[in-house]
């Protein structure tokens, strides 16, 4: 198998999990990854002094000699470990380096700083017999955390604007996928080696598995100290999921009234645009849509006084209705070739042929629950599927969206019954039509099937969307949240 990569680099932080992830790599047929090749205090490994034939003076003195030592190292592919305090003269030629592979693992930073603190007060920095395990209480710090929250914050940044300013891609993993075989045999994929896992290295383990809390000596203190700092900010240390652009063509206006639509793709799109040919006494087709830039600013100012709207929906039932629509569906428009690996690599459980007889309803909801799980694992950059419009999180169109037009008002789907209409009024129309209902799903219904497992589910894969847009749990009675 050939790579377009010569050697890689993992680009992570203390007590991310880097042993771990290179134990796995290292198990991979013709892999090797030689330590901390660039840390100021040993080559390679404690203690160690020399690597590959190179010397810690004469990697001091030069590390590119180092470099091209693990470049051209016996072996498919040879790499090292690299964290913020090692060697800064390393860091940039790796990063413009189109033929280094950048693998950047990441984990939740708070569990990362106090796995940290624990290390340090313990000495014990690995564990392979659980047996000699040593364990220690810390004190959160609120300040020290902070700082350190904004040193991986930084550091994050830095590699993802280097990324994206050279026009190259890396493989984001977490912590928590580093026990999943297939996040591990999707990496060596990327990577271009022709060795696969069978299992997941189980020399080392984990050292402080208990909850956050119960390993300071002030979890109140933490509590509060932590409530003060944007957990948003936490829970995005780095946002996966690719940036997406305005879709300026997928903006929809009436040639009549000022207003202006920004789709949020989500199954709703028609009955809104439906309503606004109403709104006006025209067809759809001729809703002014599919414009460039150039002639979008036209229109803005073409129309004073006018408003630019968008909806959005409840991340479950907008899943469920792409997964209907576009996975589950054999109809026109859905997408064949993403179901058909869906099916075989993924093995979500949906026939080749929908029929009723062969689809049960509690074959959708399996179904239904492993997509959702596919959508954690896409939208975290870790699964080779686009992230499609149709899933991809609501705050981020709407961060691609604001880089070329603000929108006046931000409707939950729940709302447009009242609020179109009252927004035609304030626009001068007495009697504005009332918009359509949304096309059911087929074969089954949300509402069929809702748990709390499948809320749960998808909380955990939109978790910007639930915060952002302050969605609660679904009630099915209503559609509303």
């Amino acid at each position: 198998m050939s790579s377009k990569f010569d050697y890689f680099v993992i680009l992570a932080a203390m007590r991310t999990g880097s042993n771990l992830l290179e134990a796995n790599l290292n198990a991979l047929e013709g892999v090797s990854s030689h330590g901390e090749a660039f840390n100021p205090h040993f080559i390679g490994r404690l203690k160690g002094d020399s690597l590959l034939g190179v010397t810690l003076e004469e990697r001091d003195n030069d590390p590119k000699t180092l470099l091209n030592a693990i470049r051209s190292a016996d072996g498919e592919m040879n790499g090292f470990r690299f964290f913020q305090g090692h060697d800064p003269r390393v860091l940039e030629p790796v990063l413009d380096d189109p033929s280094c592979a950048k693998i950047i693992l990441t984990r939740n930073p708070l569990d990362s700083y106090i796995s940290l603190k624990i290390a340090r007060e313990t000495k014990q920095w690995q564990l392979k017999n659980v047996k000699r395990r040593r364990t220690e209480q810390i004190a959160f710090n609120p300040r020290e955390f902070e700082t350190y929250l904004d040193q991986q914050q930084a550091f994050q940044l830095t590699l993802l604007h280097h990324l994206q300013a050279s026009g190259q891609t890396a493989f984001f993993i977490a912590y928590d996928d580093l026990n999943r075989l297939e996040s591990l045999n999707g990496l060596a994929a990327w990577l271009g080696v022709s060795g696969r896992l069978t299992t997941i290295d189980d020399t080392l383990k984990p050292q402080n598995p208990e909850p956050a809390l119960s390993k300071v000596t002030n979890p109140d203190e933490t509590e509060q100290a932590l409530s003060r700092i944007d957990s948003f900010s936490l829970h995005r240390t780095p946002n996966f999921e690719p940036r997406r652009g305005a879709a300026v063509a997928t903006y929809v206006a009436t040639p009549k009234t000022p207003l202006m639509y920004l789709p949020v793709r989500s199954g709703i799109e028609g009955v809104v645009k439906q309503w606004m040919a109403a709104l006006d006494s025209i067809s759809a087709d001729d809703l002014i849509t599919d414009q460039n830039r150039k002639k979008t600013r036209q229109w803005l100012q073409d129309h004073p006084g006018h408003r630019k709207f968008t909806v959005v929906r409840h991340p479950l039932v907008r899943a469920h209705s792409a997964f209907c629509s576009y996975i589950l569906s054999t109809e026109p428009g859905a997408y064949l070739k993403i179901r058909n690996m869906l099916r075989n690599r993924f093995k979500l459980p949906i026939p080749g042929q929908l029929r009723a007889e062969n689809y049960p309803i509690e074959q959708h909801y399996e179904a239904f629950s492993a997509f959702l799980t596919f959508l954690r694992q896409n939208l975290a950059g870790q699964t080779p599927v686009r992230v499609d419009g149709v899933w991809c999180s609501q705050a981020q169109v709407l961060e691609g969206v604001v880089g070329f037009a603000l929108p006046d008002l931000i409707l939950r789907e729940e709302e447009i019954a009242t609020a179109l209409p009252d927004l035609a009024r304030r626009l001068g129309h007495d009697s504005p039509p009332a918009p359509g209902n949304t096309r059911p799903d087929i074969p089954f219904s949300l509402s069929d099937i809702y748990d709390t497992k499948l809320e749960a589910l998808a909380a955990e894969t939109y978790q910007r969307d639930y915060m952002q847009f302050g969605f609660d749990v679904w009630k099915p009675a209503t559609g509303a949240a």
